[in-house]
């Protein structure tokens, strides 16, 4: 799919708050609002728009402890990839991980009450995982920056 500045411009309003009618969409771009309907409708079939969802405060939620953690794998062999990657799509308390070059094999974002309920995760669900060699943990003093917008 073909994105034209329209759309850049469009998506980029979408990501800062997709509540708002098509409406105003249309005034902010200077197109109706059939214009922007269909251009919405365009960018959700072709997959440019995964979803909608509501972006939670971690702290009223208690899960402010954000933690950093690589991960190691025994061995970098195709099952242990495959086995590791469905296990820790099952962990709740991972909200990203990437699979990495480098020393580390994985990098996982965790989202957890305190210092206590890591430890609780690390010896309870990370670490009792198969094809894990090691793991090297990192944590957040104060998040300086957060956007899950994507730049156009």
């Amino acid at each position: 799919m073909k994105l034209d500045k329209i759309d850049n411009s469009l998506l980029g309003l979408l990501q800062e708050d997709s509540k708002k009618t098509t409406k105003e969409y249309a005034l902010k771009l200077g197109l109706s609002t059939t214009a922007i309907y269909e251009r919405i409708k365009r960018l959700e079939r072709a997959g440019a728009i995964r979803s909608y969802v509501a972006l939670v405060d971690k702290a009223i939620v208690d899960r402010n402890f954000t933690v950093f953690c690589h991960v190691k794998l025994v061995q970098h062999v195709k099952d242990n990839i495959a086995q590791f990657e469905a296990q820790v799509m099952r962990l709740q308390e991972v909200v990203e991980c990437h699979h990495l070059s480098g020393d580390y094999d994985y990098l996982l974002k965790i989202h957890v009450k305190d210092m206590d309920a890591y430890r609780h995760f690390m010896v309870n669900k990370l670490t009792a995982m198969n094809h894990i060699g090691s793991t090297q943990s990192s944590f957040t003093i104060k998040e300086v920056k957060h956007s899950t917008a994507i730049p156009l």
